[in-house]
């Protein structure tokens, strides 16, 4: 595929989501079809949801340059807090595969999960 300036443009957010780049004719019913000034220059396929979390996981890896089961408890939590917001526990076993990514227990999960809705609500109450 040529390095047109959309592909350049858009190629670092499909790797990040763990997508696909093709060429238009390649493109199935649910591939989206990009286009510059009436053409279509790429598809993009977008992956399963339970690929895009394995692929969420490797990103915050690489940004914190440790396997992520090496962080300490609070950096765990904020990255259950990024991941509950991206909704990532809304994908079939997500809390498994995060919990093994993080090496902690799928209750331990639960438990930071359950925190960070208890400082929701306080906050909540607070400004109220």
């Amino acid at each position: 595929m040529s390095e047109h300036p959309l592909v350049a443009a858009v190629k670092p957010l499909v790797d990040a989501m763990g997508a696909e780049l093709l060429v238009p004719a390649q493109a199935e019913g649910d591939d989206v079809v990009l286009s510059w000034e009436g053409e279509d220059v790429l598809a993009v396929r977008l992956p399963q949801l339970s690929d895009s979390l394995d692929h969420i996981l490797a990103a915050m890896e690489r940004r914190h340059g440790m396997p992520l089961a090496e962080l300490d408890r609070k950096a765990k939590q904020e990255i259950v807090r990024i991941l509950e917001a991206r909704g990532a526990f809304s994908v079939r076993h997500g809390v498994e595969t995060v919990a093994g990514a993080l090496g902690v227990s799928r209750f331990t999960v639960y438990n930071y999960l359950n925190r960070e809705t208890a400082l929701n609500r306080e906050k909540a109450a607070k400004s109220e």
